[in-house]
């Protein structure tokens, strides 16, 4: 990476509040995905404050001490965290959304699955993890702990991709993590009842665009909307399709 593609950005956890006098009475809680950062869920966090949304967008659980953490974090670590933010943004607001990334979008809908949601917006969220995958997981943990992400995270925008902050490894602990999450929401998808936004990236590599078409049919939802990213990888709110997600999202979430 050249030293013109070195920016510097945030990819600390953030709690942004509207303008004095231009607070709507709500919140968002905004999930990151699996060895991602805040930062990755921020675009979204920064259209909604503008229009009158508090933002707060915590570490998933394991995250900000690194991988050898991560790697010995069970699921529902990363879901009683979520809860203990949805419930403190609860108490001091009178409606509270969710955004959630990959990961953190499994973990979006496993609260929406057992909490008061007010409406849910899901983004590049893997229902299945494409084979071999979890069909090679249980032989590759008896000799590896965590494999590199040489080729970085699923961002198609070069300079995106450049910048993008995330770990370094992928522990392989954590990805039999998710896939257990996976089947827990999978079986609950008809107890998500809140509005739901679902979207994804049309060149995802990580996680299969059809998964968002299954989760908007099994979720029991009445109110509820897809919208692909034609132009987006994985990680579609800081690539090509960044703007129109975060515009997306909040026009959505803004009607609720």
């Amino acid at each position: 990476m050249s030293a013109a593609e070195r920016v510097e950005v945030d990819a600390n956890a953030f709690d942004l509040r509207p303008e004095s006098g231009s607070a709507n009475g709500a919140a968002v809680l905004c999930l990151h995905g699996l060895t991602g950062t805040p930062y990755e869920v921020r675009p979204v966090a920064e259209q909604l404050v503008a229009r009158g949304v508090r933002a707060r967008g915590p570490w998933m659980a394991g995250h900000e001490e690194g991988v050898e953490v991560l790697a010995k974090t069970p699921w529902q670590d990363w879901v009683e965290v979520a809860r203990g933010e949805l419930a403190a943004l609860r108490v001091e607001h009178d409606r509270v959304f969710l955004v959630g990334m990959s990961m953190g979008g499994l973990v979006g809908l496993r609260l929406a699955q057992t909490e008061e949601v007010d409406a849910i917006v899901v983004i590049g969220t893997p229902l299945v993890l494409a084979p071999p995958i979890p069909q090679l997981l249980p032989l590759l943990r008896r000799f590896v702990s965590s494999r590199p992400k040489k080729d970085g995270s699923d961002i198609r925008d070069p300079a995106a991709r450049a910048r993008h902050p995330s770990l370094p490894m992928m522990p392989l602990a954590a990805v039999a993590e998710m896939i257990a999450l996976q089947s827990v929401v999978i079986r609950d998808l008809a107890k998500v009842r809140a509005p739901i936004l679902v979207t994804h990236g049309r060149l995802d590599r990580t996680a299969r665009p059809r998964d968002a078409e299954r989760i908007l049919k099994e979720v029991g939802s009445s109110d509820k909307e897809l919208f692909y990213l034609e132009r987006s990888g994985h990680v579609a709110t800081v690539d090509y399709d960044g703007p129109a997600l975060a515009r997306a999202a909040a026009d959505f979430l803004g009607r609720r």
